[in-house]
């Protein structure tokens, strides 16, 4: 299995495809995941990507696996990334 990209990586593909420097795409970047986090709470798309959700979990009732003992689980907010349909197609094929 082939090792991930790094950010460095990543930067210097995009700047040799895109024409651009490595530091105008590492500007744009950063921009672009600051932005994320900013509206994450309204909902953010990437078009063809996904979208970035800040979701409410409810308490719930779990189970201690190493005991079997039951506990309860607090309410909490989290983040989900919705993979879009079009980013699904084109990984796994469809």
């Amino acid at each position: 299995m082939a090792k991930p990209l790094t950010k460095s990586q990543i930067i210097t593909k995009l700047a040799e495809e895109n024409g651009m420097t490595k530091v105008q795409v590492r500007d744009f970047l950063d921009s672009l995941v600051n932005m994320a986090y900013k509206h994450a709470k309204d909902g953010f798309t990437i078009p063809g990507l996904g979208k970035l959700l800040k979701v409410r979990r409810k308490a719930r009732m779990g189970r201690n696996p190493a005991t079997g003992e039951s506990i309860k689980i607090p309410a909490k907010t989290t983040l989900k990334f919705r993979i879009a349909k079009a980013a699904k197609d084109a990984v796994l094929g469809g």
